[in-house]
């Protein structure tokens, strides 16, 4: 007897597989349309490039002559696609002028000293100018293998960075050469952690916001505080610093226990195993060196209390104002960069920006946007004065004056201002929604609304333990929007709403909610589709993915229509939607491998980001114009002949495949078991290949549960499932 198997859309993980009766347990790269659950659209690389380090945030805008650009922040750069080419626009400091160049015999690494406190961090961008190389007929080094490249800093002291070049030098150390380093303005980490410090990764890596002054006269390498004598380290000034605790100079931590004016007193060098690279007793440091708050940092091998100090991965706002794209590095400064002046695609973003300043502006902020009725930057989770990132309050609101970017000094006449918001402990995300801006804290979620004079913007809350569980975990659609919290997924349309999941124990049983400012979400409004990116635990990147369908929801549902994957190939950090361009453009991170634009010489383990246009053809298609087979499956509950009659044992003769749509090949798994708690058993004759052409499947099983699983692995196969009809009759009874 042909007997029809019922499915509901979306997976069930909520139940148990004999339980979640009439749905579907699990699935990867599938998605439900119509009820019907089918393979989701392949995507191409849309460069022949891939981008060095790990892309945090896209934004695509169109200036007045009709132009298109992608704007892609990463953990190093700040980059604009444009017409299928990239550009490098990161923003720079100040140049640091006459480096002495040196290099050691037959080594990679190359030595540039300063004569003044370089304020550089391991990890940090350089680009060398005015390059003359030390003894070119002697190391075989050449100024043009250094000129306008791009390098990165490897290792650290008070007055010298190393590099490390493409090539080793022939023979004989060196030095005497000379160039100009132009930083690069840091952004962050590639993955969020807690804590910093020796035991956590390696030392010098930026904190923005961090205390900071410099040595007031020499440290020698011994044991001694400045000038050699005593135990007390003189500095520029010690305004910020605690009572007690510990600082780092190079790459040297000096614990101290009292101040003076402008001292650090009580001190003990080379702390927690760090005069290890120096001297035995202490590192040598010169008058002007840079001196940094690390009371917090710990040791090799120390324990760091993650509940008070978190490493944010280096994440990017961005928005545009017309023309002008507005770019915040999260908790550092506002840069600008105008589509509107000839010389756009080799000008970077600045402070400076002709017209659009952004010098007056806060230097460290968590979130920024721009209102878009009012036109109104808006710092959030920022200084509460402007220019000492000190004072930066992770629940302060700052607003500049209408249509003025550079202006944030409230008067009476004009619309300039700030709020403090109080539910949480730090703002997390920011969206515009209609005639709202909404505003998540770690716990709760504001409306931020244009009231007009005197007051400019009215601020209400709306929602409290519903916060967000990192910056890009919310998006908006037609004035909705949807988030993922750290213990659940919720809506506001006027109302905050906790959103029914099927899947939640699966998702947060193993989410690492360390990570969080990792995930990423992503809509797609072609299949009415959020998707959530994000990192399970041990795992330093995202590496699962979960997908609402909020416009699949009906009383059939009333968990909601929702769907997960493992996919490596399916995972992305960024995500924008067809809006600008024809469809979603997205980017996938490889730690593996690494990118080739920006080219940084000499350096490994960058990672790499791949540029993916989404919804086009059935496969991956690779920047080298390699093709990967996009498989995708989907597993059904475990069905007996009746519910009431599981004692009742299955023959299953034969099955009916029912397509939709069917393009290449599919296999369709049978499997089978006797008791609930049973593992599968895969039927002797599985797994069925099927096409088009394929009428009738003849499957020779018995048990008394069964199971269908729908796959596909090969290039150009697609499919769309219909129905599911089996030839099933009683077999007996067994004990």
């Amino acid at each position: 007897m042909l007997t029809k198997i019922k499915f509901a859309p979306g997976i069930d993980k909520q139940d148990t597989a004999v339980g979640a009766e009439g749905r579907w347990v699990d699935s990867d790269n599938v998605r439900f349309r119509y009820g019907l659950p089918e393979k989701v659209g392949g995507w191409q690389s849309l460069l022949n490039e891939s981008i060095v380090g790990v892309a945090r945030k896209q934004h695509a805008f169109v200036d007045k002559e009709g132009n298109r650009y992608v704007a892609i922040g990463t953990d190093k750069f700040l980059l604009i696609y444009f017409e299928g080419q990239l550009h490098d626009i990161t923003p720079i400091k100040a140049t640091l002028s006459s480096v002495v160049m040196s290099c050691q015999d037959a080594t990679k690494e190359v030595s540039l000293t300063f004569s003044s406190a370089h304020n550089l961090q391991s990890g940090d961008i350089i680009l060398l100018d005015n390059v003359s190389v030390p003894s070119p007929g002697t190391t075989g080094l050449t100024d043009a293998a250094f000129e306008d490249k791009l390098f990165q800093v490897t290792r650290v002291t008070s007055n010298l960075i190393a590099i490390v070049t493409g090539t080793q030098t022939t023979t004989g150390a060196a030095g005497g050469g000379a160039c100009d380093v132009i930083p690069y303005e840091p952004v962050g980490p590639a993955a969020q952690s807690y804590g910093y410090g020796w035991g956590i990764g390696q030392y010098g890596g930026t904190v923005q916001g961090s205390v900071t002054t410099t040595l007031n006269g020499a440290l020698l390498a011994d044991t001694n505080g400045t000038g050699g004598s005593g135990t007390v380290i003189n500095v520029t000034s010690n305004s910020g610093f605690p009572t007690t605790g510990t600082i780092a100079v190079g790459d040297e931590l000096i614990t101290y226990t009292g101040k003076g004016t402008n001292t650090l007193t009580g001190i003990t060098r080379g702390a927690f195993g760090t005069a290890t690279f120096g001297t035995s007793n202490g590192q040598a440091h010169s008058s002007g060196a840079t001196v940094t708050n690390a009371t917090e940092w710990g040791g090799w091998g120390d324990a760091v209390d993650a509940g008070t100090i978190t490493l944010e991965p280096g994440l990017w706002s961005l928005s545009n104002f017309g023309d002008v794209l507005v770019a915040t590095i999260a908790n550092g400064k506002t840069f600008t960069w105008n589509a509107d002046i000839t010389a756009r695609l080799t000008t970077r973003a600045s402070t400076s920006t002709s017209g659009f300043s952004t010098s007056a502006n806060p230097t460290a902020t968590r979130v920024t946007l721009i209102s878009p009725t009012t036109r109104h930057l808006i710092h959030l989770g920022t200084e509460t004065t402007i220019g000492t990132p000190t004072t930066q309050d992770d629940m302060f609101i700052r607003f500049s004056e209408d249509e003025n970017i550079n202006s944030y000094t409230p008067q009476a006449t004009n619309t300039a201002g700030t709020q403090r918001i109080q539910d949480g402990t730090k703002i997390m995300g920011a969206l515009v929604a209609k005639e709202n801006i909404l505003i998540w804290t770690d716990n709760a979620l504001y409306t931020m609304k244009f009231v007009g004079a005197p007051f400019t913007f009215g601020f209400e809350q709306v929602g409290t333990n519903c916060g967000l569980i990192g910056k890009n975990a919310a998006i908006e659609i037609d004035g909705v929007a949807y988030w993922m919290g750290n213990n659940g997924f919720f809506s506001f349309d006027g109302t905050v709403n906790t959103l029914p999941c099927s899947v939640e124990d699966y998702i947060y049983d193993d989410i690492d909610t360390t990570k969080g400012q990792q995930v990423c979400a992503g809509i797609n409004n072609l299949f009415t589709e959020v998707t959530w990116w994000y990192p399970t635990s041990g795992s330093d990147f995202n590496n699962r993915y979960v997908v609402y369908n909020y416009g699949q929801n009906n009383a059939r549902l009333p968990m909601g229509n929702w769907y997960t994957g493992v996919n490596t190939n399916s995972i992305r950090t960024t995500w924008i939607d067809s809006l600008v361009y024809p469809n979603p453009y997205a980017t996938a991170y490889n730690s593996s491998n690494d990118g080739t634009f920006p080219v940084v010489i000499g350096q490994d383990g960058l990672g790499q980001s791949v540029f993916f246009e989404h919804e086009t053809g059935t496969d991956q298609v690779n920047p080298d114009g390699s093709v990967t087979a996009l498989t995708s499956f989907i597993k059904s509950f475990s069905f007996s002949l009746q519910p009431d009659q599981a004692e009742v044992f299955l023959a299953m003769r034969r099955f009916l495949p029912n397509f939709k749509v069917l393009t290449g090949n599919n296999q369709v798994t049978l499997s089978i078991k006797d008791y609930p708690s049973d593992d599968d058993q895969q039927t002797a004759l599985s797994p069925f290949t099927i096409d088009s052409s394929t009428l009738k499947v003849d499957t020779r099983a018995r048990g008394r549960y069964a199971n269908i699983k729908i796959e596909n692995t090969g290039v150009g196969e697609s499919w769309r499932f219909g129905t599911f009809q089996v030839d099933l009759q009683p077999d007996g009874r067994r004990g």
